[in-house]
């Protein structure tokens, strides 16, 4: 075989029995700027091809063991994107309306003259760049609505998907990874074995074994000058601290996640195919991609961080509306937990599930603006003081409707008194006219406030409790929920399982 090697050139392979054939062709194209191959059968044709990517193949038609018609649908089955020319010194109607069936170009008789083989070979190569260019439209467009899809949402893990997923679709990568410049490095994968699951792990770990573990500064070092990286092996292996695995990675492509030319992170796809290179014309439609996702990622984090600052914000609020009543401490976060346990059990929504989360946390958020020591007292409270303790459902919707991302749990913190027979406060409704979640909250709050010690009482047992929610359940509690609470109760602690902390207070407008 001889190699002619030119940076940015076609690659062509000849595959001829007769040298002086391959000789002519190779001086003559190699001249022409092609970058030329040459094998002397099919077999060492298909190995050639399966070594590294090829734009053109000009093949014999009469060849030992693998002719030219072979090795087309060699071409074929193994989903090569390569034009082929068919050359033969035999030619008749037959073998070039066969020819073409299989799939050539076009056919070429020997003796050729070699600028009629030229203008052929310029024709096929033109006809290649002009279907590639409908593919890089169809992936520019398909790139665009798929980063205005990851842009519409402040979902940090949605949009790592979205970047991963789409990433490894167009670029028919084997696998890809995103690395985000964190204080702990963490990296999300769409790996060979789980094609459509989304893997995240912390380096270094056992999947480092696959991916390598790749050097962070050694790329944000290349790309302080250089827009994108397309390395090779062995030369891959300066970009990770460990190499892949033996399987060897034969293509690598990263591009940068940048906003404000500040460097978030990289996207990297992987190719362990030995006939596959990714190309520049794929590199720029990732930094299309790269550059929407870093401003997707970037909004994600902002909001993640606005939230968390919001949700600290509302449990300072509520620890300090707690902290002026000692019997209280603890009861919204018990009482979340409880009405969680239930709507978990009842196998409400992720999003319900949410509402009731916070919807828990402040349900008595209202009793900021009630003199709480009034209550606090050994001995039965009067009308006067019953009425007033009333009030906290309206004073609690009140300040919510005035903050928009709670504006959802308005309703559920608005009715927790309601009685399921109607004769609850602070309206009255009955039955399923009570919101969903203020039912599950009635119990989760009746029965934390049973299992405390209060001025005027002792702390019941459990077995007292959930006594008296049998005793009121189709009066003041949906009987449904009673029992499904029970089981809830009855069930082993390491069979309850704790829901994980909520990163989001309520997304949405309100209705």
């Amino acid at each position: 075989m001889e190699y002619i090697y030119s940076q940015e050139s076609p690659r062509i392979l000849v595959v001829d029995d007769e040298k002086v054939i391959r000789d002519i062709l190779s001086d003559f194209l190699s001249d022409e700027g092609f970058l030329v191959t040459t094998t002397e059968d099919g077999n060492q044709a298909l190995q050639e091809l399966e070594s590294q990517p090829y734009d053109l193949v000009i093949t014999d038609l009469m060849m030992p063991e693998i002719g030219g018609l072979e090795l087309m649908e060699e071409i074929h089955k193994r989903n090569y994107n390569i034009i082929t020319i068919i050359m033969t010194g035999f030619g008749t109607v037959e073998t070039a309306i066969t020819a073409m069936k299989h799939g050539a170009y076009d056919y070429m008789l020997k003796p050729f003259k070699v600028d009629e083989m030229l203008q052929v070979i310029k024709r096929a190569l033109e006809k290649r760049r002009l279907e590639q260019e409908n593919v890089k439209l169809k992936e520019v467009m398909s790139l665009y609505n798929v980063s205005e899809a990851m842009t519409s949402s402040l979902s940090l893990d949605h949009i790592l998907s979205v970047i991963l997923e789409t990433t490894k679709n167009e670029l028919e990568a084997d696998a890809v990874s995103l690395l985000l410049e964190e204080d702990t490095t963490s990296e999300y994968n769409v790996s060979p074995d789980k094609k459509h699951s989304i893997q995240i792990y912390r380096q270094p770990s056992d999947v480092t074994e696959f991916y390598g573990e790749i050097d962070y500064n050694a790329l944000c070092n290349w790309f302080a000058e250089n827009p994108f990286l397309i390395s090779s092996s062995p030369k891959v292996k300066r970009f990770f601290k460990e190499p892949p695995d033996k399987r060897g990675l034969n293509s690598f492509l990263s591009v940068p996640l940048k906003v404000r030319d500040q460097v978030l992170g990289t996207v990297n796809a992987y190719s362990y195919k030995k006939s596959y290179r990714f190309t520049e014309g794929q590199a720029k439609l990732l930094i299309i991609l790269a550059s929407r996702a870093a401003q997707a990622i970037e909004n994600a984090r902002l909001f993640e961080n606005l939230q968390l600052t919001f949700r600290q914000t509302i449990q300072g609020l509520v620890g300090t509306l707690e902290a002026k009543d000692k019997y209280t401490s603890g009861h919204s976060r018990r009482v979340t937990e409880l009405a969680v346990k239930i709507a978990r059990e009842f196998d409400l929504a992720p999003r319900e599930l949410e509402r009731i989360e916070w919807a828990g946390l402040l349900h008595d958020i209202g009793k900021i603006g009630i003199r709480l020591e009034a209550l606090n007292k050994p001995e039965k409270i009067t009308e006067q003081e019953h009425e007033m303790f009333k009030d906290h459902t309206v004073m609690g919707k009140q300040i919510l409707e005035s903050i928009h991302f709670l504006r959802e749990i308005v309703p559920l913190v608005y009715h927790h008194h309601e009685w399921y027979d109607g004769s609850g406060y602070p309206e009255g409704i009955a039955g399923d006219d009570i919101p969903l979640g203020a039912r599950i909250l009635a119990i989760a709050d009746s029965y934390d406030a049973m299992t405390s010690d209060r001025p005027y009482r002792k702390a019941m047992n459990k077995k007292e409790a959930v006594k008296e929610l049998k005793a009121f359940s189709g009066s003041q509690f949906d009987p449904k929920l009673v029992d499904i609470f029970i089981n809830v109760l009855e069930k082993p602690e390491e069979q309850q399982t704790k829901p994980p902390e909520s990163k989001l207070p309520i997304t949405g407008s309100a209705s």
